[in-house]
């Protein structure tokens, strides 16, 4: 099947011609109604860029969701972008040379008591904050010893790269628009996606140094949106053309990563950069390899998998969070095993 990539709307397929059996798929979409109860979900099944079947309840197709931290697997394309242009030296290159400001961040002043700045955050290089190793603002973590989740580490990530392209200034943060505009410039554009990105802070203690570990961005899409960038992900950072994410980057992205191998038991080895991966079959022990995904809290979900040629998204998905790893591996069986051949 030749991929496609969609316009302003999407070319679409019957699940037949798609490649799946039709019993078989309708009876996804019935399951996933029987999950739902009353929540409001919306998923789409994507096969070669064919829009194959679009699902949902109570939300309009239109309707604009919060992606959490989907947001990260976008700012580590920036990432890739930013060191294929020269701009940043690589993914070993400390972070301290880019956004000396990260270190700014005094007892005082920080997210929460016990969390700032200490000596041992200025070895960290980009690879440990987008593979969620960095240890950033941690007393008792160090630079590439463990995978430790956060947020604050992207944002730095984000004020990095936009302070290298002149797009934000820690101190006057309204001055300049930030990485949202590289993030639309870059990616949003061109793949014809219509998400907004505002500016997104948790709640801190008065006086806390937002200008340089918050002020991230929160991307809020539809699932249009989202099924656009897993087209994206899934030919390689490439758009009909144009070479959108450097695609050597991107293949890196989407496996283990190599601090992750190393400080980490293997049930743990499905984290790339910003990306979880299935390399390692710890993921989705019973879905090819090269599958990966793009996730964020509130069951927000792109699921790519170059080998099936297939993209899922949930935004959001129908169930709570709590259920949602056993959920999401239970729909992707479903749709896996509703394919033919």
């Amino acid at each position: 099947m030749d991929r496609v990539f969609p316009g302003v709307t999407w070319d679409t397929l019957q699940p037949e011609e798609a490649g799946f059996i039709p019993g078989k798929f309708s009876a996804v979409k019935g399951w996933l109604e029987g999950v739902a109860d009353r929540r409001g979900w919306r998923t789409m099944i994507v096969k070669g860029g064919y829009l194959v079947a679009e699902w949902g309840q109570g939300l309009d197709r239109n309707t604009q969701i919060t992606q959490a931290s989907i947001d990260k697997s976008f700012i580590s394309c920036l990432l890739g972008i930013a060191i294929d242009e020269g701009r940043i030296a690589g993914l070993d290159a400390p972070v301290v040379d880019y956004f000396p400001e990260m270190m700014d961040v005094g007892p005082d002043v920080g997210p929460r008591p016990g969390r700032y700045a200490f000596e041992k955050d200025r070895a960290i290089t980009f690879r440990q904050l987008a593979s969620q190793t960095s240890g950033f603002m941690k007393p008792d973590q160090y630079p590439g010893k463990k995978f430790h989740y956060q947020t604050f580490g992207i944002n730095i990530i984000t004020h990095a790269i936009a302070t290298v392209y002149g797009l934000y200034d820690s101190s006057d943060p309204d001055r300049f628009p930030g990485g949202r505009k590289f993030l639309d410039d870059r990616i949003r554009n061109p793949i014809g996606a219509g998400w907004d990105s505002p500016r997104f802070n948790f709640d801190h203690p008065p006086g806390a140094k937002v200008n340089i570990f918050g002020n991230g961005f929160s991307i809020v899409a539809t699932s249009d949106d989202m099924a656009r960038a897993g087209i994206l992900w899934l030919n390689q950072g490439r758009w009909k053309d144009q070479q959108l994410v450097p695609a050597d980057y991107l293949k890196e992205a989407t496996q283990t990563n190599q601090d992750v191998l190393a400080i980490e038991p293997e049930a743990q080895w499905k984290y790339g950069l910003a990306f979880w991966v299935n390399d390692h079959g710890k993921l989705w022990p019973d879905l090819p390899r090269d599958a990966f995904a793009a996730a964020g809290a509130g069951s927000m979900h792109v699921f790519v998998c170059p080998s099936l040629d297939l993209v899922v998204t949930q935004t959001p998905g129908p169930w709570e969070d709590a259920d949602k790893t056993e959920r999401q591996a239970e729909l992707l069986m479903r749709v896996v095993g509703a394919m033919s051949g």
